[in-house]
């Protein structure tokens, strides 16, 4: 961590601690004025239970609880202090910083929800996303390398892990080692149910044949949780999944993609051949990989809405602060003109509406609310904003905008990916139509 940033925190410091437990402590940010009650969310059980949340007063959506607005400020100034001087150089060399890496760590960014029994900071399901959303406003590369190991990796083996798979996975996912999430394959994008990876059972485990692709995180990745059929005749009710350590025989990392945007983020193919699992490394139950593939991915999609957002509001403040500082045409500074004003409130308006459908979607999820129209409603409209505000800040910023020595194109470009991944915007219109449809129908 930079030592501007350690002596920007000290006085709230309490030895020892990361940045997620002093925020779990709500120690690094003073106590928020408000007559309304504040929600302590950060509770292990609350990824088992429903929250009770009749007797709390109605508040904004995007009200926090002291925790997560301590959370809030504390990512906030680790994203500006130590991961946005890095963005550039990552994108440019294409690869994940490692120390970077062993900063988020150390920070208890990767083991947000882990409950502290497992090394975790024990917090709850928005402080994952806003420390998503923060990351991303300074580098989206970083926010996805965190989503995936936090909303999707974490998430299933707190969900579905036995209590030896916990005990021997959480503590390493918590402290030093990234996870990977891998369902996709060549022929199996938005089928993801039509995979060819193959798991046959042995007397000691299995043994996994097949590839996987556009597997985020696979470079940085440890522990890589595998998602392949064990009974075939079964058609997708036989997807199994597990759990492989890097370095396991016959398993290989392949190509490694070069990709427009989010570069500095590692997306490979995997190749599994003859790769032996250990019988206690299946993840739940067998045939449930499809249940779990659905579930997780829902969860996920608050990540990615998320992410976009984040990433909309880091490309908005880029522009609009050349805009209203430094760029002048015909003796004045552009965003003194109304019609650029104009733009900038447009534009943020569309921002705040995708962030509150981001937080809808994820308080839902802590009341155990369903929560899956909201999820695709959320991705959906914060992967278009992003994309429409982030080519604004292009445009915006003119020359400069353009160049490679800014930010503005490189928000632009990491921009596209989030009508692609964890289900493309036509998967999430065809959600959102299918429970409408569901819900007009006599």
């Amino acid at each position: 961590m930079s030592s501007s940033f350690t002596r920007a925190l000290r006085p709230a410091l309490s030895s020892g601690r990361t940045l997620a437990q002093r925020a779990a402590a709500g120690i690094a940010r003073p106590a928020m004025r408000s007559s309304i009650p504040l929600r302590h969310l950060s509770t292990t059980a609350i990824r088992h239970s429903p929250i009770d949340i009749s007797d709390i007063p109605p508040t904004p959506i995007t009200h926090l609880s002291e925790i997560e607005a301590a959370m809030t400020e504390s990512v906030s100034k680790f994203a500006a202090d130590v991961v946005l001087p890095k963005a550039r150089d990552m994108d440019e060399a294409e690869t994940m910083d490692p120390a970077l890496v062993e900063q988020l760590f150390e920070q208890g960014l990767m083991g947000i929800e882990i409950p502290e029994d497992y090394g975790g900071a024990g917090m709850n399901f928005t402080s994952a996303i806003i420390a998503i959303e923060e990351l991303a406003r300074a580098d989206p590369s970083v926010s996805v390398m965190v989503d995936v190991h936090n909303t999707l990796c974490n998430t299933a083996i707190l969900k579905w892990g036995s209590e030896h798979v916990k005990r021997t996975y959480l503590p390493r996912l918590a402290t030093d080692t990234v996870a990977s999430f891998c369902l996709s394959e060549p022929v199996s994008g938005s089928d993801a149910f039509a995979m060819a990876a193959r798991a046959t059972e042995t007397a000691d485990g299995f043994v996994l044949n097949g590839s996987k692709m556009w597997i985020t995180n696979s470079m940085e990745a440890g522990i890589f949780l595998v998602f392949a059929n064990l009974d075939p005749s079964k058609g997708y009710k036989g997807i199994t999944a597990f759990i492989v350590e890097k370095g396991t025989e016959g398993f290989s990392i392949a190509k490694k993609e070069k990709k427009l945007g989010i570069r500095a983020s590692s997306t490979c193919v995997l190749n599994f051949d003859d790769v032996h699992i250990p019988k206690e490394n299946i993840l739940g139950e067998r045939g449930q990989g499809y249940k779990y593939a659905i579930s997780i991915l829902n969860e996920g999609r608050i990540g990615i809405a998320a992410q976009m957002t984040g990433l909309a509001l880091g490309a908005w403040e880029n522009a609009v602060k050349y805009c209203w500082n430094d760029r002048k045409q015909f003796g004045s500074l552009i965003g003194e003109f109304q019609g650029m004003q104009h733009q900038f409130a447009q534009a943020y308006t569309e921002i705040a509406a995708a962030r509150a459908l981001v937080f809808n979607a994820a308080r839902k999820k802590e009341a155990g609310e369903d929560f899956i129209k909201d999820a695709a409603m959320a991705k959906l409209y914060a992967s278009q904003v992003a994309g429409r505000v982030s080519g604004l800040g292009v445009e915006w910023m003119g020359g400069m905008g353009f160049v490679r020595e800014g930010l503005a194109e490189k928000y632009f470009r990491d921009s596209k990916i989030g009508a692609i991944y964890e289900g493309t915007s036509n998967i999430q219109l065809n959600t959102i139509a299918k429970l409408l449809q569901k819900e007009y129908t006599n």
